[in-house]
């Protein structure tokens, strides 16, 4: 199979809003795609289209060859899926958490393995509201991956983080990548989208304007004749942060 994922003509109204208008796109294995647009674009309506979450009016969205619409079930145990914000029952341990949502698609689990893949094995025994904003998303990709997934969706996965922890997980995003998951992502942030993704689709009012690389998007832009005021710097500011407390993630990031 070239592609894991195929969507086809996927269209989603809401009244007499077109929210997702007709858009066509495919994901290869092992691939970081990003969805890029402004808020009401239709980003996460597409997401939860093919999350099975909310029905699709008409189109079709298969994954790894089975339809989503007709298969819905079949397609639950194919993805694995990161909320925007992440939500756990209090008073539950770290190794309970994997363990609940491991049993839940009946697989067996080494806690420990999937808490040391995500660099929490040190807070294995600690509970969930104990930990950090970034400690929290690491916990919330792993328990998305426990069931061995073959396609990863992650919605705005880095918001509210502070550099180190976005850095962090970026690492953990292209490590997942690496294991041959095809990632699904949206992102308000382009320096995320330009240095993760593979690919990108940049939606508009529920259509897809443009796909292609980071760099051929660019490219593009500026064979259009497009310049903008240059002023050269070695370093920004995160750099400097970065530089000066330590890429290392720490209790608190």
């Amino acid at each position: 199979m070239t592609h894991m994922v195929e969507v086809k003509d996927l269209k989603k109204r809401y009244g007499d809003k077109q929210a997702v208008d007709g858009i066509s796109f495919t994901v290869k294995k092992g691939e970081i795609f990003g969805i890029l647009g402004p808020n009401g674009a239709g980003k996460t309506t597409t997401l939860e289209m093919m999350e099975t979450l909310r029905p699709i009016d008409s189109g079709v969205v298969k994954i790894d060859g089975i339809d989503v619409k007709k298969d819905p079930q079949a397609i639950k145990y194919l993805i694995g899926v990161q909320p925007q914000t992440p939500a756990f029952q209090d008073k539950t341990r770290l190794t309970e958490v994997i363990e609940m949502f491991a049993a839940a698609y009946g697989e067996p689990v080494d806690a420990m393995k999937f808490l040391r893949d995500v660099d929490l094995e040190e807070k294995a025994k600690s509970y969930v509201e104990d930990l950090s904003g970034g400690q929290k998303q690491r916990l919330s990709i792993t328990t998305a991956l426990v069931h061995g997934p073959k396609v990863f969706f992650l919605d705005e996965p880095t918001t509210g983080l502070d550099p180190q922890a976005r850095r962090h997980l970026w690492d953990l995003i292209e490590q997942v990548r690496d294991r041959g998951i095809s990632v699904i992502m949206t992102t308000h942030y382009m320096d995320e989208a330009e240095i993760l993704c593979d690919r990108i689709a940049i939606m508009d009012n529920g259509k897809i304007v443009a796909i292609d690389t980071p760099k051929n998007l660019i490219k593009q832009l500026l064979a259009r004749g497009f310049k903008k005021k240059q002023e050269v710097q070695q370093a920004s500011l995160e750099d400097v942060f970065i530089d000066l407390t330590g890429k290392a993630i720490r209790d608190g990031a």
